[in-house]
């Protein structure tokens, strides 16, 4: 295991393609969850020059219209060029109404713990959760960083502090390790789209964004940017408009970015534009829980947490600890706590999250929030998996 090292993590703002289709998808599942929190509702969609792709399949046969719901997230992030906004693009559907055995209907919130257990998990697939001592949000570093200041380009943009600014920015920020401990900022880049050649010139963006950009996000950083620092603010010159008139887009295709930045592993699986019955979402949730609960408790610096579903049972057949080092117990130990701590059943879940519900309950909705800037780690929603109330029973099992 390496101890000094150079790691660096990406974020986009939410008006990147694959962003933008991942808001869309994410709408559309609060959409569904809103008129009726047992649909079932698995979206996907695609974006290029003029054009929006929506594929979903979905139970029961409600009247939604998915065009609207697409324009509307379009026009909310502030798209307005002539090659795309929400008036004229065109929104084509592929739609398909699921069978009734695809429904797998019941209320979690009245099932009894034998009635928890006969309901199994519909998809196979390995997720993982974690989490470390690195930031008060017990994220990585370079992803933590990377989505502040993802946030700020779109927050200046926004209060047209720089209203120059078009919604498709990048950033990626590396940090320097020694001992596997966060030493110092080594590098930040930003490509910030504009909506001119020519207006501001590129020596005025730099400055701009140095300014009221990068400098903000460190004021309460306790590792701040240093003379050694190095900052790239669009390298290769103008970026101009970006969007899907410039690159297209897919749901589900930044899932280190919804994650932990590739610092550590994530499943394949797409966590955008599925409601609450997928596991391979929702077990992604539960698994950030538990390694959040376990660095809260002490039990390690960091904890990585690793669930492998199959399809027809309700528990995980493999539950893999890994510490890096770090653990004050062994990982098996840890592990066997997680066990007799933590819920990974599909219905336990649900339950334990209120998933069917939160889209109700959180003005605007819920899904459609987690689709930019991650889904981890976020402090500014209260999500529910980010909660360290499970501690004590770590502790003192």
């Amino acid at each position: 295991m390496k101890k000094d090292f150079m790691f660096t993590s990406e974020s986009v703002t939410e008006g990147h393609p694959d962003k933008l289709c991942d808001q869309i998808s994410d709408a559309i599942v609060d959409h569904f969850l809103q008129r009726d929190p047992f649909s079932r509702i698995i979206a996907e969609c695609a974006v290029s020059t003029s054009i929006v792709f929506i594929a979903a399949r979905f139970a029961p046969g409600l009247n939604i219209d998915f065009s609207n719901i697409a324009r509307k997230v379009i026009n909310q992030i502030g798209y307005a060029q002539d090659s795309f906004n929400s008036n004229t693009c065109s929104v084509l559907t592929s739609l398909k109404e699921l069978s009734e055995k695809d429904l797998c209907y019941f209320d979690e919130r009245v099932l009894t713990d034998e009635e928890i257990e006969k309901i199994p998990a519909k998809n196979q697939v390995t997720v993982f959760g974690f989490a470390c001592k690195q930031t008060s949000a017990f994220m990585p570093l370079p992803i933590w960083l990377s989505h502040k200041i993802a946030r700020r380009l779109t927050a200046v943009r926004l209060q047209k502090i720089l209203p120059y600014l078009s919604p498709d920015c990048k950033t990626q920020v590396g940090i320097e390790y020694r001992d596997r401990k966060p030493f110092r900022i080594h590098s930040i880049t930003i490509v910030a789209s504009q909506n001119s050649p020519s207006e501001p010139n590129i020596k005025k963006l730099r400055e701009d964004i140095k300014e009221v950009v990068i400098k903000p996000v460190f004021n309460d950083e306790e590792i701040k940017t240093d003379s050694k620092t190095r900052i790239f603010i669009n390298p290769d010159g103008p970026y101009i408009m970006g969007g899907p008139a410039l690159h297209s887009g897919l749901t589900g295709r930044k899932n280190a970015i919804d994650t932990y930045g590739e610092y550590s592993r994530h499943s394949g699986a797409a966590l955008s534009g599925k409601d609450p019955m997928r596991i391979d979402r929702v077990g992604a949730y539960a698994a950030r829980y538990a390694a959040k609960n376990v660095v809260a408790a002490g039990l390690a610096e960091e904890c990585e947490i690793q669930l492998s579903y199959t399809i027809g049972l309700s528990r995980p057949v493999s539950i893999q600890v890994e510490t890096f080092n770090t653990g004050i117990i062994s990982d098996e130990e840890i592990a066997e706590r997680i066990k007799n701590t933590f819920d990974f059943r599909l219905a336990g879940i649900i339950k334990k999250f209120n998933l069917r519900y939160l889209p109700s309950i959180i003005k605007g909705g819920f899904y459609r929030k987690l689709a930019s800037y991650g889904h981890v780690g976020r402090m500014d929603i209260g999500l529910p998996w980010e909660l360290t109330d499970k501690v004590d029973f770590l502790k003192h099992p």
